[in-house]
């Protein structure tokens, strides 16, 4: 049984008169102020040495020196060295381009596509004059659709690119466009360049969140001249360009950005080749209906024709008229777009080519959209053209030898699907004396266009809708010596 004692617990301590701090802080104990004034001390000594340390940090800070131009080391070299090829592969980027200054300040936006290779951009800047639009080219062809109403500031262009108004640019619209766009093609090369002796490391910065070298070099690619001063490259650890400023003579200063993430696939025009496919054999209902196609063409007996023909730098030609492959002969309406008020009859015959120029008021339509030529032609005006009126010539003779027994030259292949005049045809591609010939052929076995590859490296296109062709009757022949 349990004491009373043992209940209590053990004795309390004994109780001494309050003192004056117990009777201010309600009875509680001197150690407990003891531990608050220990802490009080402890803070206000760190904040003495944040402070001195604040104060030695202040007056020991400077701004970071500009780093001073190295020689690249082994790795750089060798970035630098794979740039372009490292381009190669990843075969496109998104780009933007600013070319000179001031009121002469160009800009560029888009897209190139070093595989294929073609550049694809919208033109703007106050600089951009009669340049003003959209732009597709390739190495050797630059084609413009100008709009002088659009806005001075550029921006990406549609990924399905307008059918209507290309051309090939003329001087001097593109003398300094030439210069960047030869720029932007030699960013790429499938093969690695050899060291650079005299490029330098200027510095180094960050594109996102990558770390970037910038490095000073020659220009790129074989056999270009070096500029007063070096282009200057953006590169990443991988290879992979990412900025590049240098100087252009006759544009002044250039500046390149890619956009590595920004990758679609870009669709070139009509005149440049139209998408891309992946040419094959012919399967054999294809070959079948290429086989039979003089004789549906005899069958038929002819067609009504449009023409577009971008054949130089300064001739881009329009034309509607007919086919008649009955009466073996070609009549269009030809218009030039650099002479808009002119207008050029056409006849392609066994006896050859003869042309006469009339006032544009004579025939309906367009310098863009010429109507068919006048029927009966006119009595006088005419003249043999001696030149058999060029690459023209050669793609309404290659109409005309379709009918008959085609000139082929090697295996003819199959370059892609596509769709004309809402059918789906077939792009059959031959080699032939007179060029390279393109067949759209839809699954009827009709010829809807025939394609000729021009000297520009360009391709000419003359639509075909069967239809009944009127007798075409041949103008009067121009006396022994005179028109």
């Amino acid at each position: 049984m349990e004491t009373s004692a043992a209940r209590s617990g053990p004795p309390a301590p004994p109780q001494g008169p309050p003192t004056h701090d117990d009777a201010h802080t309600g009875g509680i104990p001197r150690v407990v102020t003891g531990r608050r004034r220990t802490v009080l001390l402890v803070l206000a000594a760190m904040a003495v040495l944040s402070a001195a340390a604040l104060v030695v940090g202040l007056a020991s800070w400077a701004p970071a020196r500009p780093e001073q131009p190295r020689a690249l080391t082994g790795d750089e070299r060798e970035r630098l060295a794979a740039m372009r090829v490292t381009n190669y592969r990843d075969l496109r980027a998104g780009v933007r381009v600013t070319a000179g200054t001031g009121a002469a300040r160009t800009e560029l936006v888009g897209w190139v596509d070093w595989s294929r290779p073609l550049v694809y951009l919208d033109v703007g800047g106050p600089g951009a004059g009669a340049a003003r639009g959209l732009l597709q080219a390739t190495p050797t062809v630059v084609l413009l659709r100008p709009d002088p109403t659009a806005v001075p500031t550029p921006a990406p262009p549609p990924l399905v690119p307008p059918a209507d108004r290309w051309r090939l640019h003329a001087p001097p619209a593109g003398q300094g466009l030439a210069a960047v766009l030869d720029l932007l093609f030699r960013l790429a090369s499938d093969r690695p360049e050899p060291p650079v002796d005299a490029a330098r490391r200027i510095g180094g910065a960050t594109v996102g969140a990558a770390p970037v070298d910038i490095l000073q070099a020659p220009p790129p690619g074989p056999g270009v001249p070096a500029p007063d001063v070096l282009p200057r490259y953006w590169l990443d650890h991988d290879a992979r360009l990412h900025r590049l400023e240098t100087g252009l003579a006759g544009v002044g200063p250039v500046t390149v950005q890619l956009n590595r993430a920004d990758r679609p696939t870009l669709r070139p025009v009509d005149a440049l080749g139209g998408r891309p496919g992946q040419p094959r054999a012919l399967t054999a209902a294809e070959r079948g209906r290429l086989d039979r196609l003089p004789a549906r063409l005899r069958a038929g007996g002819g067609a009504a024709v449009t023409l577009t023909a971008p054949v130089a730098a300064a001739t881009n030609l329009r034309g509607a008229g007919w086919v008649s492959w009955s009466g073996r002969a070609a009549y269009l309406t030809v218009a030039d777009l650099a002479e808009p008020g002119r207008r050029t009859l056409l006849r392609v015959d066994g006896a050859g080519v003869r042309r006469a120029e009339v006032p544009a008021a004579t025939v309906p339509g367009t310098a863009e959209a010429p109507g068919r030529p006048p029927l009966p032609p006119p009595a006088r005006g005419w003249g043999a053209d001696p030149r058999r009126a060029g690459d023209l010539g050669l793609l309404l003779d290659a109409a005309l030898r379709a009918a008959r027994s085609p000139d082929r030259r090697g295996a003819p292949l199959r370059v892609r699907g596509d769709t004309v005049a809402g059918k789906t045809v077939d792009v059959v591609e031959l080699r032939t004396s007179r060029g390279l010939l393109r067949y759209w052929i839809d699954r009827s076995g009709a010829l809807r266009r025939l394609e000729l590859r021009t000297r520009t490296g360009a391709w000419a296109q003359l639509d075909l809708t069967p239809t009944t062709v009127p007798r075409l009757v041949p103008p009067p022949r121009p006396p022994a010596g005179g028109r």
